[in-house]
């Protein structure tokens, strides 16, 4: 997530949990797949992806909030809000490390290697106490397990986002994560650790419903790949074989540059060109459906936050916003050569019962979603991080839980944005 973070104090707004009942969709007719600009489910009905990110990337490498929650509680606040789909986030370090066999991916070890002993210990008890069924000796991937047979328990489809290579915060230009080849971006990795994990969702998580290739690819300083779509065509269409090869019946979320704000190249079948004086000088090619075995499994997944506290008119700030990518969606719009589903991945905004109506961004998004129907995730379900940016239990402001993950920040911010979109 990229998004300008506020550096004062906030009262949270916490009243009871009131909310309208809306139409959810609870019959998941799994494997989906596309059709021109829809997603369809088994029996052939348009399926929208509404959800929430809960994210799994950082230090610790476990999903957040289980030190004041149970995984049920929290795959609970999903159906409870009218949505349907969870996108869990992860680190490709978390599938490296099972790789080698490393000591250090018990609960425990993780948590105290992240945290330190005292902290780290301390959050063990609180994480034991709230989920019983795990031990100390629980393994990062038997969490991430159980979450899987919660959310399918609980009827929610489960996305799985590879958010970063090393496990930390996402995302800045200097984190060494932004682009193919960067320091801490193996590509070989990369592709190894999607094999794996693809696999093992398709064969132990019912509602594995997707898989996200990248999350915010970037630009970077030092990177062993050329900054350029053609790079980009070839490094995911790479990933996304190895994602199909293990899961065939998966959904593949392509992202696109700039933090995954642009894709647009994609629909409208632009030429992704390299770059002059590199090795990808003179290459060229085109993204085609028809040239993958997956083409009826492609998604485009695109991220839209309110950095420039948009006061733009929702005519203005949709016609800009369309030309992102959304021209996938328009089969009225002759420029557009490929149809594909597309998923606003991520979007949000601060959770104190004010921001969604200081900028015209919060009612021009809900006006984009009514005007080309297209599902959506939002940042974040959960109001804090074990760490983050070296700071222990930071309040997550844009979360639509409390710090403690027991009730709403807001409730008026959620009526006002995620109730009518």
């Amino acid at each position: 997530m990229w998004k300008i973070c506020a550096s004062f104090l906030l009262t949270s707004l916490t009243t009871a949990l009131v909310l309208p009942q809306r139409d959810t969709q609870t019959a998941l007719n799994l494997p989906f797949s596309t059709a021109g600009r829809d997603i369809i489910d088994s029996t052939g009905n348009v399926f929208f992806m509404t959800g929430v990110n809960w994210p799994a990337h950082q230090e610790a490498m476990i999903p957040e909030g289980l030190q004041y929650s149970s995984i049920k509680d929290i795959v609970a606040w999903v159906p409870r809000l009218g949505l349907n789909t969870i996108r869990l986030t992860y680190a490709t370090r978390m599938i490296d490390d099972i790789y080698a066999n490393d000591p250090n991916q018990s609960l425990e070890l993780s948590l105290i290697n992240s945290l330190g002993q005292e902290n780290g210990t301390k959050i063990l008890t609180d994480i034991l106490r709230n989920n019983p069924q795990f031990t100390k000796d629980t393994t990062r991937l038997q969490i991430f397990d159980a979450a899987a047979r919660e959310m399918a328990a609980q009827g929610v489809l489960l996305h799985l986002d590879n958010h970063m290579s090393e496990a930390t915060w996402c995302c800045s230009l200097n984190d060494g994560n932004g682009w193919f080849g960067e320091e801490m971006f193996d590509v070989d990795k990369w592709i190894r650790g999607w094999s794996w994990i693809a696999k093992h969702a398709a064969d132990n998580w019912p509602t594995f419903v997707g898989a996200g290739l990248r999350n915010e690819l970037r630009d970077a300083n030092v990177t062993a790949y050329p900054i350029d779509w053609y790079t980009w065509y070839e490094k995911m269409t790479a990933a996304a074989d190895a994602v199909h090869k293990a899961a065939p019946e998966a959904l593949i979320f392509f992202s696109g540059l700039d933090f995954d704000t642009v894709i647009d190249p994609v629909p409208l079948g632009l030429t992704l060109n390299g770059t002059v004086g590199t090795s990808t000088e003179g290459k060229t090619t085109q993204f085609n459906p028809a040239d993958f075995q997956y083409s009826d499994k492609i998604v485009l997944e695109i991220h839209k936050y309110d950095n420039e506290e948009t006061q733009d008119p929702c005519p203005v700030f949709i016609e800009k916003w369309y030309e992102k990518g959304f021209q996938a969606l328009n089969e009225a719009d002759e420029r557009t050569m490929y149809f594909f589903p597309v998923i606003l991945s991520e979007w949000g905004f601060l959770q104190d019962g004010e921001y969604w109506n200081k900028t015209t961004y919060n009612r021009c998004t809900i006006e984009m979603v009514q005007k080309y129907k297209f599902g959506w995730m939002q940042w974040a379900l959960g109001g804090s991080y074990y760490i983050r940016q070296g700071i222990q239990n930071y309040d997550e402001t844009w979360g639509l839980l409390t710090r403690d993950w027991s009730q709403l920040r807001s409730e008026y911010s959620v009526q006002n944005s995620l109730e009518l979109m």
